[in-house]
């Protein structure tokens, strides 16, 4: 018996999934949520957000300069006039340096990616901090909207608001 792909379970849960779907109305999203893209957090769940209510903005680290492109498109063409950025407790983020990437790509790829920015940190609440000063720096966005940071505790699965500098 061989075993199948992540990809293949995943597919064969989505099937489950699509025989007892029933959409219902998506509301007008009024939240934004930029989060890292780490599997441990279910946004859903740890937030309690209603079907259709919310945009999920995911990446790594949940580093607003990556988001402002997605964020932008969500405040201006739907409409969503609050924004929680949430990063987390025991991030990976935080176990390396830009260079230490550059390298691995260099040792493993044969790329040379002296030119990108991986936006690691070593202080979650200061990566929150930073990033709600790219948001407010950043022309892309709207700045009448109601904005706050946030930790994760992956441990708890409790917030804890960063207060901003």
């Amino acid at each position: 018996m061989s075993e199948s792909s992540a990809i293949e379970h995943a597919i064969e849960a989505n099937r489950r999934f699509a025989e007892a779907f029933a959409p219902t109305e998506a509301g007008q999203p009024e939240l934004a949520v930029i989060l890292c893209m780490d599997a441990r957090i279910d946004p859903i769940r740890a937030l309690g957000l209603r079907y259709g209510h919310a945009h999920i903005i995911r990446n790594a680290g949940g580093r607003m300069a990556d988001a402002l492109r997605s964020l932008a498109i969500s405040q201006r063409l739907v409409g969503t006039r609050e924004v929680a950025v949430i990063h987390h407790t025991e991030c990976a983020m935080m176990t390396f340096s830009d260079d230490d990437m550059r390298q691995r790509l260099r040792d493993e790829a044969g790329y040379i990616a002296d030119h990108l920015a991986f936006l690691p940190f070593r202080d979650v609440e200061q990566s929150v901090r930073d990033d709600l000063e790219v948001y407010r720096s950043s022309p892309l966005v709207r700045q009448d909207v109601l904005l706050r940071g946030f930790v994760y505790d992956v441990a708890t699965g409790l917030l804890r608001e960063v207060e901003a500098d």
